[in-house]
């Protein structure tokens, strides 16, 4: 058994349980400084994986990191995707108005501002407060972890997604004033405007797409790394308020799920537009919303 996944899937279910650490170690029967060092990769019995999955409500054979991983939380999934993330070299994205890892200070600026904001008015602000907080500080870990591991990327973005991210803004399910709500729509016009300037100047290690044609019926991601790969299916973009979104997200590593999805990403990529052609398509987006 790979101790340290095991920790790291525990940390990502405890947060999904939506219990606190001391509860969960209190009904298991150790201390919390124990459940840290769980989660930390310390040794842990068969027998007390069993009982934590009773806890979470979850199979044992998922805290071990087989079959499918489901989080309907979005700070969970977060948390889960940065675990994964944090062994990723390649990084094929398909869907979407952007992709997170390569998004621009102004994306989390405005992210940052409307989730505080919508926090500070919420009826129990303190806990609201944290967990805006705590989302924040798992984005800014990806891209810290970005920054340093630069894994190459390449993206097929949804047109149809794209014209809802002018439209609405940045973090579009999060209610806030108007003034909060417009310098939203700024931030992903000058996002927008970003894609296009990269989409042209191809940076190393980033390929950015557009995909003019249906909108893929699920956005997803597949995530390799030298020992194993992943894919990440998720009803939820970066900028989904932590206690915000409906759906499941899921993330699995078997090996017919990863050879399905890097073909459809192959064929997506093969059939969008890019280069001159994609930005071009951006911008006329951008101004078709007022940009």
């Amino acid at each position: 058994m790979r101790f340290a996944d095991i920790g790291q899937q525990l940390r990502a279910y405890r947060l999904e349980s939506g219990l606190r650490a001391e509860e969960i170690a209190a009904r298991l029967g150790v201390s919390r400084a124990a459940l840290y060092r769980y989660e930390k990769g310390e040794v842990i019995k068969l027998d007390t994986i069993r009982r934590l999955a009773e806890l979470l409500k979850i199979s044992p054979l998922s805290l071990l990191g087989i079959g499918v991983e489901y989080f309907a939380r979005p700070l969970a999934f977060q948390e889960r995707l940065r675990q994964v993330e944090e062994q990723a070299d390649q990084i094929l994205v398909v869907g979407g108005a952007y992709c997170y890892q390569v998004t621009s200070d102004a994306f989390d600026g405005a992210v940052g501002e409307a989730w505080t904001e919508a926090a500070d008015a919420a009826p129990e602000r303190m806990q609201a407060r944290a967990s805006a907080d705590q989302a924040l500080g798992l984005l800014a870990a990806r891209k810290r972890l970005h920054a340093s591991r630069r894994p190459t990327i390449i993206a097929i973005l949804s047109e149809p997604a794209l014209k809802r991210f002018l439209a609405e803004g940045v973090a579009a399910g999060v209610g806030v004033p108007e003034r909060t709500r417009q310098r939203c729509l700024a931030a992903a016009r000058q996002e927008a405007e970003a894609i296009a300037a990269m989409m042209e100047s191809v940076p190393i290690g980033v390929q950015l797409g557009i995909a003019t044609g249906a909108e893929p019926s699920g956005g997803f991601m597949v995530m390799r790394g030298r020992e194993r790969a992943h894919v990440v299916a998720s009803p939820f973009p970066a900028d989904t308020a932590p206690n915000g979104g409906l759906g499941v997200g899921s993330i699995t590593a078997a090996d017919e799920a990863v050879a399905a999805h890097q073909r459809v990403a192959e064929v997506a990529w093969r059939d969008a537009l890019k280069g001159a052609a994609a930005a071009q398509r951006v911008r006329d987006l951008i101004k078709a919303t007022g940009g």
